[in-house]
């Protein structure tokens, strides 16, 4: 490995733990503020129904999901029209720390409540009182990166913490 490839490494490697903070950051602020729209279904009817609205789609698997067609198939569709309407698209895999971040169950609790799905997240940003903060111009900022790469869909790992 030359010089070049380690220190590029390493900046890349700080660059995505930078991101995930950020996208972390993000979510719970959205969520705060009820920007949040969590599940697959829910995320196609809004992006169906108000795009425009729509500033980031998190899309989120674990290894186990890997061989989920239908799952697959939803996200093809998700990424299609994310693209075809410029909404900023992220692949993370980390459904675990999706669920801390979010203070989500991650498993079914005692009460037989299923655990939200947490494959897709919509972050909107409402007309009237948008939603304005440094982790996401971080996150839209990355995608930018990205798409300019020709990685139209970026992937970030969520760490455990």
């Amino acid at each position: 490995m030359t010089l070049e490839e380690l220190v590029g490494c390493n900046i890349t490697d700080k660059k995505m733990e930078t991101v995930s903070q950020a996208l972390e950051e993000l979510l719970v602020a959205a969520q705060r503020q009820d920007c949040l729209t969590v599940g697959v279904y829910e995320s196609a009817k809004l992006m169906n129904v108000d795009p425009d609205c729509v500033v980031l789609c998190v899309l989120a698997t674990d290894e186990e999901d890997e061989d989920d067609i239908a799952l697959q198939i939803h996200f093809t569709l998700i990424q299609a029209f994310c693209c075809d309407n410029d909404i900023n698209i992220l692949r993370v895999s980390g459904i675990s720390r999706l669920a801390q971040v979010l203070c989500e169950p991650s498993t079914a609790d005692n009460n037989a409540n299923e655990p939200k799905d947490l494959h897709c997240i919509l972050v909107t940003n409402p007309q009237c009182q948008p939603l304005k903060c440094q982790a996401l111009q971080e996150v839209g900022s990355y995608c930018k990166e990205s798409r300019c790469k020709n990685q139209w869909v970026p992937y970030l790992s969520l760490q455990e913490r």
